[in-house]
């Protein structure tokens, strides 16, 4: 594994978060979020995304509810009223850190 494979995947962890919780404004199960993210450019394995939505559904952030219309049952995720205000949260530390990086990369290339 190259070192930056190493240091993306580090990156990866909150930022996946962070793209959960905008993308839950409507209810997903596991397959459909994966393919929805796939879409959008950003990959993660389902074994990766599983642990993570049972993370945040502990942390009060997802709600949960099994849906079996069909054959197979399926757990769909919301986001919840705290799961946006972390988003909320999030998302301003998403951008203060995006201002940091372009003010120091300005300041090193002037």
């Amino acid at each position: 594994m190259s070192e930056v494979h190493n240091f993306e995947k580090e990156m990866n962890r909150g930022f996946i978060q962070l793209v959960v919780l905008l993308l839950l404004e409507k209810p997903m199960y596991g397959y459909m979020i994966v393919r929805v993210l796939e879409q959008n450019g950003v990959v993660v394995d389902e074994n990766t995304l599983y642990p993570l939505l049972r993370r945040l559904e502990e942390k009060g952030a997802l709600s949960s509810r099994w849906d079996a219309p069909e054959a197979k049952a399926r757990k769909y995720y919301q986001v919840t009223d705290q799961g946006r205000a972390l988003r909320g949260s999030l998302l301003e530390i998403w951008q203060q850190q995006g201002k940091a990086i372009e003010a120091l990369r300005q300041e090193v290339e002037s």
